[in-house]
């Protein structure tokens, strides 16, 4: 059986597009968003979907609208679900739905810019350590280790390094 629903994902975000009757508007839905559970109903009707989500999301982050479809004869519900956990795929969006399978997910290719700070360094850090690598030239640990030893080496010039084994 069809899901009455449609959905995408990115790590950090969730959408779910649901067909509803032409004419529906805000004010003729039940639309229930909280931590772990869903519900989406039509006033006075049985629910079009329900039940536990997933994983987790930030309710206080996660919206819904009405849009008009010129191309069907319904408007579509547009439900955006913000994850709580934005490092993890969903398998599905209820947990009583049908699951996908999370390892054929090919995320967009993301931009340095979009990481955070710290992420951002280590990343440079390693492209950078491979391309020295690749170069047959000292990594930047390796660096730091031969500038220290330069340090040590000027502030004790009484200690003869000439026959020392460098590791």
């Amino acid at each position: 059986k069809a899901l009455p629903y449609t959905w995408t994902q990115l790590l950090g975000e969730l959408d779910i597009v649901v067909p509803v009757p032409k004419g529906t508007r805000a004010r003729d839905l039940v639309v229930t968003i909280q931590k772990k559970k869903l519900k989406v109903a039509l006033k006075g009707k049985e629910p079009i979907m329900e039940g536990e989500l997933c994983k987790d999301i930030k309710v206080d982050e996660s919206t819904w609208n009405i849009r008009m479809c010129s191309l069907q004869d319904n408007e579509l519900l547009l439900i955006h679900l913000e994850k709580s956990n934005k490092e993890q795929w969903w398998e599905n969006v209820l947990t009583h739905h049908p699951k996908i399978d999370t390892t054929k997910i090919e995320p967009p290719n993301s931009q340095l810019s979009d990481l955070d700070g710290e992420t951002r360094g280590m990343v440079e850090k390693m492209m950078f350590d491979n391309q020295q690598k690749q170069m047959g030239k000292p990594t930047s640990d390796e660096l730091k280790k031969m500038e220290a030893l330069k340090k040590f080496q000027a502030a004790h010039p009484e200690l003869d390094f000439s026959n020392a084994k460098i590791t």
